[in-house]
């Protein structure tokens, strides 16, 4: 059976001899059985990230899942954090992940929730497993726990504190609890089997003592539950059914289901687990990301050059986009890593028909039309996206003087160059065809100025088909250009290198990954507010940067460039 799509035929209601075609990915497939046997009478999903940096775009298709699991079996959605280690945890991690989350699409109403609420339920599941005699307190240290542990391929030993009895487990938790012991020097172990294949098995500890101040609670709690257990717990209380996580939590299964099993709730919750989402040449740590960010490398966690979430949306992708790209990744078991361009393609697969062309000059330089009446412009009709009519059209201003890039003029031209040279003729994109005359230089032999004459029988829209060319270039008018900053990025890792240095473990920078210029655009753009995008003519898409921009002065951000070198699978 595939694991990444399944196919189910099932009879047309209108035609029983026609068949419809649904495709399920094998979770669904799961959830399906589940519904059907009657394990479950509804599907209730939640997204629970701890609050210890931003999320990215794995974190991205995890919310979409989940998300897109409830919405389709007309469930619940639960948004919940996970804050039950306030080390690293940050009121402004809290803020970024649920706009993030809010930006994506994943509406969670009113049902949100945070792990800390429950820890007065998880202190007492905890009292609950001590009065079973599946839980002990132990006084080993982390290092002698891990010893004791054993390894793969020998069983653990028996911890010296396991033989304590309920009433003596009981005193010292609620000694832990009252604060008097110090941090690490006393541990609750749920006691399974110190022998178990698994080693997530052998007597996993379940509470810590931590004296340190929760972003939440303050300073009522000195004792803080592992992940492995409470996350369960915060499952069943929220009456989760299918609790959606990522491959790497597949061997602590069988704990979630003992915690659940043990504590005997009445409609345990079931853990499924999907392969994540890797990119190539990409870095998602958050260890690394922080490092970027300490050293001036990166411009904060929603750098443009990053995958975080609000890096990407500060560059100009779109929900849409990552939707498309998640859904192209497809759901399994499988691990796999997907390449960078096949998000690009998904960004210039959602703006195509939906943002309007402009005309920017990225790399400029003067064109002159000297049988152009001096002193004297006009106004042209150019269509805002010749592919999509309903975005209408604009007027931009026209004249003597133009700036066109550097690169559609060439003195002496290569095989198969159709823009300017001399003798040549091309159009001026929602203009009048012109043909270059010459150019001047300065004292280093650079070309400062192109010379040119226009036919005005040509003007776009007259009619005119007398002749064709074979080039078109864009331009903006001199006198009403609006200069503007304009940022291009790169992969900020050296691809060539690969994202970690294999002696040093430092990360592989590449050194051009951000170049800022100085542009030329039509003066509405001028006008462009944070967030906007627009698809620069022959240039790429760009978009409005939220944090350095400032009224009347854009700064433009490159999404992407328009040239592709990803090729849409077949079968997708």
């Amino acid at each position: 059976m595939d694991e990444n799509k399944v196919t189910a035929e099932v009879l047309s209601e209108e035609n029983n001899e026609e068949k419809e075609v649904v495709s399920r990915n094998f979770i669904e497939v799961e959830i399906d059985k589940d519904l059907a046997e009657g394990v479950y009478d509804t599907v209730h999903t939640r997204f629970p990230p701890e609050p210890n940096g931003y999320l990215h775009i794995g974190h991205a298709k995890s919310i979409l899942l989940n998300y897109g699991l409830a919405k389709k079996y007309g469930g619940k959605f639960n948004m919940r954090f996970d804050d039950t280690n306030p080390t690293k945890e940050k009121v402004e991690f809290v803020n970024s992940q649920l706009e993030d989350i809010k930006w994506l699409g994943a509406d969670w109403e009113d049902r949100l929730f945070f792990a800390s609420d429950y820890f007065p339920q998880m202190y007492e599941a905890a009292v609950k497993l001590i009065k079973k005699g599946k839980a002990y307190v132990s006084d080993l240290s982390a290092d002698e726990i891990r010893e004791y542990r054993g390894t793969l391929t020998e069983a653990g030993k028996e911890d010296p504190y396991a033989g304590r009895s309920i009433e003596e487990n009981l005193a010292l938790f609620e000694e832990m609890k009252s604060g008097v012991i110090e941090d690490g020097a006393r541990v609750l172990r749920a006691r399974i089997d110190m022998a178990s294949p698994n080693m997530n098995m052998r007597d996993p500890v379940i509470y810590r003592v931590a004296h340190m101040t929760h972003h939440r609670t303050g300073d009522t709690w000195c004792i803080y539950p592992m992940y492995d257990f409470a996350h369960p717990i915060e499952d069943a209380i929220e009456g989760i059914t299918h609790s959606i996580c990522t491959l790497e939590f597949e061997d602590h299964r069988p704990l979630y289901d003992w915690v659940v099993r043990e504590l005997e709730y009445p409609h345990p919750p079931r853990q499924i687990e999907f392969a994540k989402l890797y990119l190539n040449n990409v870095v998602t740590g958050k260890r690394y990301i922080k490092k970027l960010v300490e050293d001036g490398i990166a411009d904060g966690w929603d750098d443009p050059r990053l995958v975080s979430v609000s890096a990407l949306r500060r560059r100009g992708y779109t929900p849409e986009a990552i939707k498309m790209f998640v859904e192209l990744c497809g759901v399994s078991k499988a691990q796999s890593v997907a390449d960078m361009g096949m998000l690009e393609y998904c960004i210039r697969e959602d703006l195509k028909l939906k943002r309007p062309r402009m005309m920017a000059i990225l790399d400029p330089i003067k064109l002159v039309i000297d049988n152009y009446p001096e002193g004297q412009s006009e106004m042209l009709d150019a269509a805002n996206n010749l592919e999509n009519e309903s975005l209408g059209s604009r007027q931009i201003p026209f004249g003597r003087e133009l700036w066109i890039e550097r690169e559609d003029f060439m003195e002496e031209p290569i095989k198969k160059y159709f823009r300017l040279f001399p003798g040549n003729e091309v159009r001026l994109m929602n203009a009048y065809f012109v043909t270059c005359t010459g150019c001047e230089k300065d004292e280093n032999g650079n070309v400062t100025v192109v010379h040119c004459t226009y036919d005005p029988e040509t003007k776009s829209g007259s009619g005119f088909n007398a002749r064709k060319v074979k080039g078109t270039i864009h331009w903006v008018y001199a006198p009403t250009a609006k200069e503007v900053e304009v940022r291009l990025f790169e992969n900020i890792i050296d691809e060539e290198k690969g994202v970690y240095d294999k002696e040093t473990g430092e990360i592989n920078i590449n050194p051009n990954s951000k170049k800022v210029i100085t542009a030329y655009v039509e003066p509405a753009l001028a006008e462009a507010k944070a967030y906007e995008s627009f698809q620069f003519v022959r240039n790429g898409f760009f978009c409005v940067d939220y944090k350095d921009s400032k009224e009347g002065a854009p700064v433009f951000n490159r999404i992407v460039s328009l040239k592709s070198s990803f090729v849409l699978p077949k079968n997708n």
